[in-house]
């Protein structure tokens, strides 16, 4: 991803004790860990509406085995999903775990950019509503509010294979190419794709865009946004669109989920 740095979402900043991400001591607490907080995310994005019918998707790299990714079942409800669900696939697209079938267009999408990103440990696309509605535009978002300033000059939009179902491994090669280092693209006519070094973070960077492309469409409809300078827009970005930042904000909306759905770690 793209250099950051960051000094309000530091932990321990001026002292105060901010979580951290955990650490672990082997690696199944690690697996097990990353597989509760996908668990969690496909619930979160459930709640918001996120889910459109079989479409869309979240995956979490194995710690133990970085060639293998886990990820939710085809065609299984977002609200619905439990530790226990989540199926283990290579990149080839077999089934290493679990007897569910694996979404294609999923699948071809996240193991090229897990392939071509090494430091990628989650990405997430669904199909949100005004998602699809801003990719369609062909543009990045603007910085007309402090929170689209998270990531400012940190994502692009990928054009190639606009719109179709991606059904060839070159269509997902282009994807994963186009988003580079960035931490977000849209995929023109299609949606947003997020990434992060932790579930928590790809899943962020997503439930942020998806509201920054609400938002930037009412404004748009109702008058011509005024941008914010150049300075501040990178200093917002400079708070706000860390690694750290993106698993930090996540953490009240992981709580929530905890509280409200305890069945997720079935």
């Amino acid at each position: 991803m793209s250099p950051q740095s960051t000094t309000a979402y530091e932990p321990d900043q001026d002292g105060l004790d901010l979580p951290t991400p955990p650490v672990f001591a082997t690696v199944e607490e690690e697996r097990l860990h990353r597989k509760q907080q996908l668990a969690g995310a496909f619930r979160i994005f459930g709640r918001f509406g996120f889910g459109e019918g079989i479409a869309g998707h979240i995956t979490v790299r194995d710690p133990e085995h970085p060639d293998m990714f886990w990820v939710n079942p085809f065609g299984m409800s977002f609200r619905h999903i439990r530790v226990s669900d989540l199926i283990l696939v290579d990149h080839t697209g077999t089934v290493r775990h679990g007897d569910k079938p694996v979404n294609r267009a999923g699948f071809l999408i996240h193991s090229a950019v897990h392939q071509a990103r090494p430091d990628v440990v989650a990405a997430a696309h669904a199909h949100s509503v005004n998602g699809k509605a801003w990719s369609s535009l062909g543009r990045t978002l603007s910085p007309i509010t402090q929170d689209a300033c998270a990531l400012y000059e940190n994502h692009t939009v990928v054009t190639e294979g606009a719109g179709a179902v991606v059904l060839d491994e070159e269509t997902g090669r282009l994807l994963a190419k186009g988003l580079g280092d960035n931490a977000m693209c849209f995929h023109r006519n299609h949606g947003i794709f997020t990434v992060g070094h932790t579930v928590a973070e790809a899943a962020w960077w997503f439930v942020s865009t998806e509201r920054n492309c609400q938002a930037q469409l009412l404004a748009e409809a109702a008058g011509t946004p005024i941008l914010m300078d150049l300075a501040n827009a990178r200093f917002t970005r400079d708070q706000t669109g860390s690694h750290y930042a993106g698993w930090f904000s996540f953490q009240p909306l992981w709580e929530e989920i905890v509280r409200t759905d305890p069945d997720l770690f079935d």
